[in-house]
Order: structure tokens, then C-alpha cells, then sequence
């Protein structure tokens, strides 16, 4: 059995990733600003991740075996994280992305290196304290948060550089298939990109199962996690149409794309964490059924 603090996450593939650990026998502790609880079974803390002094004073003098940062967006955020953490923990995960690769263009799956923390610079004087900025600049903030812990010479850390997350139903949290189910049936045109180019993406439910077979391993440093096989929109988009029932119309993409229209090739190499130990599945196992649930069929 293992103690371990979950930040943040207490909702979709958060959720999924808290009931596995617990119910794998380990000790699990959620900290939260308190606006959603955690599953029966788990400790709940609340205090504000951006209140480096409030945090640690939730926190009390509780270690843990392993830290899984569920919300860590910027380098100001890893910089508190490290001091906070610091000898409380021998392992910090964070959750990453893919768009730390978005800066970058490749013919060939992305493997780790071509995002390499050691060699990313770290900006602590941008405006990270603004939301704002912080979406607009989400894989930038992503690529220093991972800068400042690989620099961290007191706290392991690894890095899960998570595919675009795919659900349907309630599990599509970022309603981006939601968005082409309701064109698609709405006989609306949907904005993609003429050369449209493939990406990698992995389900809700395999996410939370690598985060949690994360959790048990030692090793650190960034790992991408992604299933078997690439999608591009097109293809995402003629299987949602073949669902509904409706005919598949295209605009030019303008200045606002339709979510996973990619102008350049978008794909993640597996590799390491397959040698590590962990199986993928393919995306043809899983994607149908979520287009299912994203499209479920109409009643009469």
C-alpha cells in the first residue's frame, strides 16, 4: 500500500484515476479548493494549489509515497510544488500534454527527446498569474512546469505527456465531439484544415489506468502516453457522420479550427513507456464506442 496525494482531479478521468488507486488498497488523499468531493473512501484536504503558504499548511507534516499533480500548469506552480514538497514525497508525477510538441513539426512519431526539459527555458516573470494567459498559453506553460522539476535536484519527478483525451457522453468533458455531433446534425459545415494531418489520442478510462500504473513505478523524466494507432479529423468526422445519420459538409478552417485539425503531423512515439512495462490499446478498440456515447441515437 502506497500514500498517495492526488491534486486537483476529482472530476472525469480525475475521478476515474482517485478509484483506482484507492481501490488498489492504497491511501489516498485529494487536495482541492473544495468545490468537488472526492470518491467515498478518500481523505479530502481543501486549500488552493496557487496559496503555496495555505497548502502547506493543509498539508500539515504528512509525507507521501508519491504526489500526482492532476493541475499543474505553469512554472510558478512547479517552483512552489518543489518547495512545498520538497522531503515530504520521493515522487512527483505531473500531467502534461501533447502540446508540448505543438511548437514542433515532424513526419515521424514524436519521441521525448524532441521536448527535452533540460533545454527548455524557464520564465517565471510572464504573467502566469493570469488565466488568461494561461490558456492561451497552455503547452508553454506545460513545457517550463516540466523544465523547473527536472531541475529540482530534491524531488523525482516524471512528466505524463497525455494524448488528446477522448469520452463521449458526460466523459466529454472539453465538448469538443459534441461539437461535430451537433454540426454534423445541424447540416452545418465543419471547419478543418484541407491537408488535415493525423494525431495521437488515448480514452478516459486508459489515461486513468496508466496515471495509476505510473503512481507504482520509479522511473522519471517525461513519457508519452497515447493508445496504438493515430486519427486525423477527416476520418473522426465520417464516423460521426456515419453514426448520426447525417452528411459530413467542410469550410476552411479561418482563424478558428475545428478541434484536432491539425495542419501538421501531431503524433506521439509510445516507445519508452512500452518498455517500461505498460500495454496500449489500439484506437480502433475504444473509438467506436465513444462515438456511440457522443452520438447516442435519437428516440422517436
Amino acid at each position: 500500500m502506497q500514500e498517495v496525494l492526488v491534486i486537483g482531479g476529482s472530476r472525469y478521468f480525475g475521478k476515474r484515476l482517485i478509484e483506482r488507486l484507492r481501490d488498489a488498497g492504497d491511501a489516498v488523499t485529494v487536495v482541492n479548493r473544495g468545490s468537488s468531493a472526492p470518491p467515498p473512501g478518500v481523505r479530502h484536504l481543501v486549500a488552493d494549489r496557487d496559496d503555496e503558504a495555505g497548502l502547506g499548511a493543509a498539508l500539515g507534516g504528512r509525507g507521501f509515497d508519491v504526489v500526482i499533480d492532476q493541475v499543474l500548469y505553469t512554472p510558478v506552480q512547479a517552483a512552489a510544488a518543489e518547495r512545498v514538497f520538497r522531503g515530504r514525497t520521493g515522487r512527483y508525477v505531473m500531467t502534461s500534454t501533447i502540446e508540448v510538441y505543438s511548437p514542433l513539426t515532424a513526419e515521424a512519431p514524436l519521441t521525448e527527446a524532441a521536448a527535452d526539459p533540460a533545454h527548455t527555458a524557464v520564465q517565471l516573470d510572464l504573467p502566469w498569474e493570469r488565466p488568461e494567459f494561461v490558456e492561451a498559453n497552455y503547452g508553454e506553460g506545460k513545457r517550463q512546469a516540466e523544465a523547473v522539476l527536472a531541475a529540482s535536484t530534491s524531488l523525482p519527478y516524471a512528466a505524463v505527456r497525455t494524448a488528446h483525451v477522448l469520452g463521449g457522453g458526460a466523459e466529454d468533458f472539453t465538448g469538443r465531439l459534441g461539437h461535430y455531433v451537433d454540426r454534423i446534425r445541424a447540416g452545418e459545415p465543419v471547419a478543418v484544415h484541407p491537408d488535415s494531418r493525423p494525431s495521437s489520442f488515448i480514452h478516459y478510462e486508459e489515461i486513468a489506468e496508466f496515471l495509476a500504473w505510473t503512481a507504482g513505478q520509479s522511473f522519471t523524466g517525461p513519457v508519452n502516453a497515447c493508445s496504438d494507432g493515430e486519427l486525423d479529423v477527416t476520418a473522426l468526422t465520417e464516423l460521426i457522420a456515419a453514426r448520426t445519420g447525417g452528411r459530413p459538409l467542410y469550410g476552411p478552417p479561418g482563424a478558428e479550427p475545428s478541434p484536432f485539425s491539425f495542419d501538421h503531423y501531431y503524433g506521439m512515439d509510445n516507445s519508452r513507456a512500452k518498455q517500461l512495462g505498460h500495454t496500449f490499446s489500439h484506437i480502433d478498440d475504444w473509438l467506436p464506442g465513444v462515438i456511440a456515447d457522443a452520438a447516442p441515437a435519437r428516440q422517436n
